[in-house]
């Protein structure tokens, strides 16, 4: 079926089912369900990944992690390999994931 085309004004999240191992390079990223392993190649790249959940866009996280202009087609380049594997996936905005909260 494939992943929906990937969005970078939606959020994102890194998927559960994805490990990170820190690499002098980045990091390592394992997919346990398919068993896909890819490489993230900037330390700066891993900290977009992590903080994908915190924030409501793609493009909002990369500001956080101040993403220079310029290098902002190279990440969202990588971004957008990263949702072809699922290493990360769509997720609800936060406003909605708070309004089903109990």
């Amino acid at each position: 079926m494939g992943s929906p085309a990937f969005q970078p004004n939606l959020p994102y999240r890194q998927n559960p089912q994805v490990a990170l191992r820190p690499e002098p390079f980045g990091a390592l990223a394992y997919h346990f369900g398919t068993r896909r392993l890819s490489f993230l190649k900037s330390r700066r790249l891993v900290e977009v990944v992590e903080q994908l959940a915190d924030h409501g866009s793609v493009d909002e996280a990369l500001g956080a992690c101040q993403v220079a202009d310029r290098q902002r087609p190279s990440y969202l380049r990588a971004l957008a390999s990263l949702a072809q594997a699922e290493m990360i996936v769509r997720r609800q905005p936060l406003s909605e994931r708070d309004e089903e909260s109990p």
